[in-house]
C-alpha cells in the first residue's frame, strides 16, 4: 500500500511539473498578426514605386486600380500589364532579457505582385473603363533560429527555438470608372479575398527542444506548434480624380471596412523526459501532451483613406504627394465564442491602444523626350514614411525608391524601381515577456510591363 501511494504521489507531482513547462512554452509566444511587409499596400506597379508609391492622383496607367480606381478613365486604349517583384528582408533581433537569443534574420520572396486587363469604351456620352485585376497584397515571410536560456528556478534549460511564419493576402478585382466631366472622374474596385481562388492564407510554426534541469532533476523536453489561418472576404475601393487645372489634380480614395472569415486550425505537442530520474521503476520515460482546435472566427478589417495631389510643372517634370491613413484601433480578431482582441497586439480589446496610422509619400518624375525615336525615359524618386501599427503608438519606418522607365511607339512601357524600407526599435509586443526589439531592412525591386493594344 505504501509502495502504491508513492507511485500515485510520484506521478502526481510529475504531471504537476509537466503542466508548469507546458504553461511557461506556451505563454512564450502571442497569437497577434504580423505581417512584416508594408501594412500599407496601397498600390502596385514598378511606376509608381519608383515614386516613393505617390501615385493616387497620377494614376494614368492599368496600374490605377489598384491606386484609385477614379484614374482609369485617362487610359485611351486597351491595357495589360504585369509586376513581378522580389525582396530581401533582415531583421536585427534583441532579446534584451535574454541577449543570447539575440540575433540577425533574414528572408527573400518573389512574386507576382499585380496582373491586370483594362478596356476603355464610350457610352452614353460618357468615356468609361473596365479593369479586372489581381493583386498581392500582403507577405508573411518570416524565420527566426535562435537560443533561449532559462536560468529561473525551478526551469533551468536551453532552448533551441524554430520560428517559421509563411503566406499572402491577394485580391482580385474588378473595376469600373466613369468621366463624369471633363475634368472631374470617379471609380470603384471590387476586391474579392478567396483562399480557394488565389492564395489567402498564412500558417506560424513553432518548433522547440530544450534541455537541462526542472529543479534539481534532469529534464529534456520539445514544443511543436502551428497554427493556420484561411482568410475570406470582400470589400471596396473608390477613388476620385479631379483635374482642376490643366497642370493640378486632386485625389481622394476610400477603402471600406469589412470582416473576414477565418477557418483557423491549431495543433500543439509537447513531450518531456527524465532521462536519469529516479522514482518508480518500470514507468514511462516520455510523456507527451497534445491539442487540436478548429474554429471558425472573423477578422475586422479596418478603414483607410487618402488624398493626394500632383503638380505638373512642365511636360518633363512632376511632383506628386500622398497622404493615407488607416484605423488600426479597428482591426479586431474575434473568436468563435466571442472574445476580441487586437489584431495586432493580440490584447484583449478592453486593454489594447493601438492606434491609427498615417502614411506620407513624397514622389517626383523626370522625363527624357526622344520624339525622334518615338520614345521617352522617365527617371523617378521618392520618400516615405510607412509607419507599422503597434500597441502605444505606431513603429516608424521609412524609406526612399528610386525609377527608371522605357516607353517605345505608346505600344509598350518597361519600368523598373529600387525601394528600401528600414525601422528600428520595433515590435516590442512581439515577443512576449523578453524586452524584444528589432531593426528592420527591407531591399525590394518592381519590373511592370504594360502593353498598349
Amino acid at each position: 500500500m505504501k509502495l502504491f501511494s508513492g507511485q500515485i504521489l510520484y506521478l502526481c507531482f510529475r504531471l504537476f511539473r509537466l503542466f508548469l513547462l507546458f504553461f511557461l512554452i506556451s505563454s512564450a509566444w502571442g497569437e497577434e498578426m504580423e505581417i512584416p511587409s508594408s501594412f500599407h499596400p496601397v498600390g502596385a506597379g514598378a511606376r509608381a514605386m519608383g515614386m516613393g508609391g505617390a501615385f493616387m492622383a497620377i494614376a494614368d496607367d492599368a496600374t490605377a486600380a489598384s491606386w484609385n480606381p477614379g484614374g482609369l478613365v485617362q487610359l485611351a486604349r486597351p491595357e495589360f500589364s504585369i509586376v513581378l517583384s522580389a525582396c530581401s528582408r533582415r531583421e536585427d533581433n534583441d532579446f534584451t532579457l535574454q541577449p543570447e537569443a539575440s540575433g540577425e534574420e533574414s528572408v527573400q520572396e518573389e512574386n507576382i505582385n499585380f496582373l491586370s486587363a483594362a478596356y476603355p469604351f464610350y457610352l452614353f456620352r460618357r468615356n468609361m473603363v473596365l479593369s479586372f485585376t489581381y493583386q498581392h497584397l500582403f507577405d508573411f515571410g518570416r524565420e527566426w533560429e535562435f537560443v533561449s536560456v532559462q536560468k529561473e528556478s525551478p526551469l533551468r534549460t536551453v532552448e533551441n527555438w524554430d520560428f517559421l511564419q509563411e503566406g499572402a493576402l491577394t485580391a482580385i478585382g474588378l473595376s469600373y470608372c466613369i468621366q463624369i466631366t471633363p475634368r472631374f472622374s470617379a471609380g470603384i474596385t471590387f476586391n474579392l479575398w478567396d483562399d480557394d481562388l488565389t492564395s489567402n492564407h498564412w500558417k506560424q510554426r513553432y518548433r522547440m527542444a530544450g534541455k537541462g534541469r526542472l529543479g534539481l532533476e534532469p529534464i529534456s523536453y520539445s514544443l511543436d506548434k502551428t497554427v493556420d489561418y484561411s482568410f475570406t472576404g470582400s470589400n471596396f475601393n473608390i477613388g476620385v480624380l479631379w483635374r482642376f487645372r490643366e497642370n493640378i489634380g486632386l485625389a481622394a480614395v476610400f477603402k471600406t471596412p469589412f470582416t473576414a472569415d477565418i477557418d483557423y486550425r491549431f495543433s500543439k505537442t509537447v513531450r518531456q523526459s527524465y532521462p536519469d530520474a529516479g522514482g518508480p521503476k518500470n514507468r514511462a520515460d516520455d510523456t507527451v501532451i497534445s491539442e487540436y482546435e478548429k474554429r471558425s472566427d472573423g477578422l475586422d478589417m479596418p478603414l483607410s483613406y487618402g488624398v493626394g495631389f500632383v503638380y505638373d510643372f512642365s511636360d518633363i517634370f512632376s511632383l506628386s504627394g500622398d497622404f493615407f491613413r488607416t484605423e488600426w484601433g479597428n482591426f479586431v480578431y474575434r473568436e468563435e465564442n466571442g472574445q476580441e482582441s487586437s489584431a495586432v497586439s493580440g490584447l484583449p480589446i478592453s486593454e489594447s491602444d493601438v492606434k491609427a496610422a498615417h502614411q506620407i509619400r513624397i514622389g517626383a518624375e523626370y522625363r527624357i523626350l526622344r520624339p525622334e525615336r518615338n520614345c521617352v525615359i522617365p527617371i523617378r524618386g521618392g520618400l516615405f514614411y510607412d509607419p507599422a501599427p503597434a500597441e502605444g503608438n505606431p513603429d516608424d519606418i521609412y524609406g526612399f525608391s528610386l525609377g527608371l522607365g522605357f516607353s517605345k511607339d505608346e505600344r509598350y512601357s518597361l519600368d523598373a524601381a529600387y525601394q528600401f524600407r528600414f525601422g528600428k526599435d520595433m515590435g516590442n509586443s512581439l515577443v512576449k515577456n523578453a524586452g524584444f526589439s528589432q531593426d528592420r531592412h527591407e531591399h525590394k525591386i518592381y519590373l511592370s510591363l504594360i502593353l498598349y493594344m
